[in-house]
């Protein structure tokens, strides 16, 4: 089993997503295991801020290091086979063979969800003092208000690799060469005055034919 820690300003984003349909079976059932570690739990008097003014100035709030590393620690603790992962848009590329990847190397993965205008670099460079491994990674050339969406991402990507996580195996899209056109029941129906009907091939019954015609809309 896998076990993804999710340190994150708010806890309440990520919960409601791992509770319902696939992902929610799958912790259910003990195939995966999420927890969830909220910044301001890690501040020794709760009465102080998660975040500060930059130093150097400019716009925003910048997370403070120390919460950051607590709960880095509390996650990690005496753990083997973990991987912390910072997301930045100028790191290296998540893909789904890194996916395939982290599933089949790691028990525990560390998910470091930023907010504004991000993490005080020392958090990094403790890490890498350390000697622990730890890597950036980009969900693409775009940039969201928090780390919560992409490691939701990571979550969703890296759990279906897991044995049992998908009901039927035949479901991992890159084991077959279902393209991206599906269809299902009615095998036609009309909008205004047009007719939209399922490719003839689909239901010819001729497996072959199929397998083919698939593959060329891969």
């Amino acid at each position: 089993m896998i076990t993804f820690h999710v340190i994150t300003l708010f806890p309440e984003v990520v919960e409601p997503y791992l509770k319902t349909s696939i992902l929610g079976r799958a912790i259910e059932k003990k195939r995966v295991s999420v927890k969830l570690y909220g910044l301001r739990d890690y501040l020794e008097d709760p009465r102080e801020r998660v975040d500060g003014r930059p130093f150097g100035g400019g716009p925003g709030m910048v997370i403070r290091p120390e919460p950051v590393v607590r709960a880095i620690m509390k996650a990690k603790g005496r753990k083997k086979n973990v991987k912390i992962i910072f997301f930045d848009r100028k790191g290296k590329r998540f893909t789904n063979d890194h996916a395939i990847h982290l599933s089949s190397n790691y028990r525990h993965l560390v998910l470091v969800s930023g907010r504004y205008e991000g993490i005080d670099a020392r958090v990094y460079e403790v890490l890498k003092d350390r000697g622990d491994n730890v890597e950036r990674l980009s969900m693409g050339s775009y940039i969201l208000t928090g780390g919560e969406i992409p490691a939701l991402a990571v979550i969703d990507c890296v759990s279906r690799q897991i044995r049992g996580v998908l009901g039927d195996p035949d479901s991992l899209e890159e084991g077959r060469s279902a393209g991206r056109s599906v269809y299902t029941r009615p095998q036609s129906f009309y909008h205004g005055k047009r007719k939209y009907s399922v490719p003839g091939v689909l239901t010819s019954g001729h497996h072959s034919k199929i397998e083919k015609w698939r593959r060329g809309r891969a």
